[in-house]
């Protein structure tokens, strides 16, 4: 099964403890089959926004919503289970000090 994991900031990151490497994790898990495909986002000033709205184009430059928190970046994992994709967030750095969000993903 294919989860799409999106890698976000956290306001409240946990500081304390030394997060893991993302390379080491990058290449644990490119190795082992689980990341299917993966890389970080650039700043969310540089998205561009896209609605149409009664037949009109509309186009806003930056991100749709105003909050602190953003996604830097995403994952494709395949995985047996939910259990598995849980375990392989659990070791990614951005555990550690942001969030990740795990979703089935019915793409190829």
């Amino acid at each position: 099964m294919k989860y799409m994991m999106f890698v976000c900031t956290d306001t409240e990151p946990e500081t304390e403890l030394e997060a893991p490497d993302i390379f080491e994790w990058v290449a644990e898990n490119d190795a082992n089959g689980r990341r299917v495909l993966g890389n970080q986002l650039v700043s969310p000033e540089a998205a561009t926004t896209v609605r149409v709205r009664g037949g009109e184009l509309l186009l806003t430059d930056g991100p749709f919503a105003e909050t602190k928190e953003v996604i830097v970046g995403f994952d494709i994992l395949e995985c047996a289970d939910l259990d598995e994709a849980i375990e392989v967030a659990r070791r990614h750095p951005m555990a550690w000090s942001g969030r990740l969000e795990l979703r089935p993903y019915h793409g190829e």
